[in-house]
């Protein structure tokens, strides 16, 4: 999956048409209640004024500051002096304040078509420019495609999900279904049989990844057979006493991934992942903007004739996980994380640990993990006394300090009562705003 001199990783060559701000203004188009402006004010604010660098946020540019330091720009910010901006560094960003104030007043169209497209696409020409590399003309072309979210159902309560490109919503679906046959609640949350259970039933859910996953525009991708009741009870035929690892055909998906859960007392939900890919994308970057492009080449595969292989307007499959569980058509629980693989099969473990195992949110999104792709299975340190059951049991076991990145959640009570929280994973923090307006007719006098 590599290629000469990592082109698909950094560089101008890894920067695929960008999409997320076309889809953020469609999105507030439809649904917004507030002004554009007044909902990019904030970021604006961030950028102009600044930040404190988290311990996260300055290991994290350490392990990409050999490349990183190549680009004089990108340096400027996160490697002042040429080192690694240390925790409590403040991070200004200025040009990205800049970009975000034309945003606010041009919306989409300053990327797609206005001048920080013509910034983008004259950067990339910069380094060998000419054939491969995204042009006006696809910053101008680029559509965001709106698709029928995947509902599945789990106990009583429906699971909502993003549907392919996106592969999660089709096999967390699938995933629990197949374990709906089992008993999950009487096993115990702490029980090596139901981690077994569990293995098996992500084993079987990558198993189908693999072979039905991709741009629907481009690949059949057969939807309503996977998420059926029926193909999940046919799956548990392939679920196996003893395990064992297999051979799994190389892949990538970039670790390096954000989630927000939010809700308002209108209850308008948005469940959001969002990635530029790797860490710091194409580690370099634009001139006078800002802006960090992604390197989301490095997804598709570089060989011809492949599902993945590159083709122009094709988008590739993500494990993205943004998720809503609904009882009796009301929301329950909101939910979802980074960390590329392993996002959906920990995003179903938490649905796991609140329906089945009666959990907290924050129980549910600290709780710890198990994760295989079909090959090894990986515990996270706290499910390590389960480690030679499950090797009894066939499983290849490695121990690694966390599965995934750090989940957010929100609860979803009776009479609008909402409960955030965030796990040790990642930077994460639950933010509450209450408060409003007068009723009209009061005011204050004695």
């Amino acid at each position: 999956m590599e290629t000469e001199g990592r082109r698909n990783l950094v560089g101008p060559a890894s920067v695929a048409v960008p999409g997320n701000l076309r889809g953020w203004c469609a999105m507030h188009a439809a649904h917004g209640a507030l002004p554009f402006a007044d909902v990019i004010a904030p970021a604006i604010r961030w950028a102009a004024e600044g930040f404190r660098a988290t311990h996260y946020l300055s290991s994290n540019i350490e392990r990409h500051a050999a490349d990183m330091i190549n680009d004089p720009v990108i340096s400027s910010i996160f490697l002042p002096g040429g080192a690694p901006a240390k925790a409590g560094d403040r991070i200004v960003q200025g040009d990205y304040a800049e970009s975000l104030r034309l945003v606010a007043r041009e919306g989409a169209a300053a990327l797609h078509g206005g001048a920080l497209g013509q910034a983008l696409a004259d950067r990339l020409a910069q380094d060998g420019g000419g054939e491969g590399l995204v042009s006006m003309a696809d910053l101008e072309g680029y559509e965001a495609r709106e698709r029928e979210a995947v509902f599945g159902s789990y106990r009583g309560h429906d699971i909502v999900g993003p549907p392919p490109p996106a592969s999660s919503g089709v096999h967390v679906a699938q995933m629990l279904n197949i374990l709906e046959g089992f008993d999950l609640a009487a096993m115990g949350f702490d029980s090596a049989e139901r981690l077994h259970l569990v293995a098996e039933a992500i084993r079987i859910g990558f198993e189908d990844r693999r072979a039905a996953s991709g741009d629907p525009d481009f690949v059949d991708i057969p939807v309503e057979k996977l998420i059926s009741k029926a193909y999940g009870e046919a799956c548990r035929a392939r679920m196996r006493g003893l395990g064992g690892a297999g051979a799994v055909p190389p892949g990538y998906e970039s670790n390096n991934t954000t989630h927000i859960t939010v809700a308002d007392g209108d209850g308008m939900i948005v469940s959001a992942t969002h990635t530029i890919n790797g860490l710091f994308g194409a580690r370099f970057m634009v001139p006078g903007t800002g802006i960090i492009p992604n390197n989301y080449m490095y997804n598709f595969d570089p060989h011809p004739g492949k599902a993945l292989s590159i083709a122009p307007g094709k988008r590739v499959p993500t494990s993205m996980a943004p998720m809503i569980v609904l009882k009796d058509g009301k929301p329950r629980f909101a939910l979802g994380l980074p960390g590329a693989l392993r996002i959906f099969p920990s995003a179903m473990q938490a649905i796991l640990n609140l329906i089945d195992h009666g959990m907290s949110v924050q129980q549910a999104v600290e709780a710890p993990r198990i994760w295989t792709e079909g090959a090894h299975v990986e515990l996270e340190p706290a499910y390590e006394h389960h480690a030679e059951a499950l090797r009894a049991k066939g499983h290849e076991v490695r121990i690694v300090p966390h599965i995934g990145g750090g989940m957010n959640a929100i609860g979803f009570g009776p009479e609008g009562v909402m409960t955030g929280a965030a796990c040790w994973r990642a930077d994460g923090t639950v933010f509450a705003l209450g408060g409003g307006f007068a009723d009209e007719g009061v005011s204050f006098h004695i």
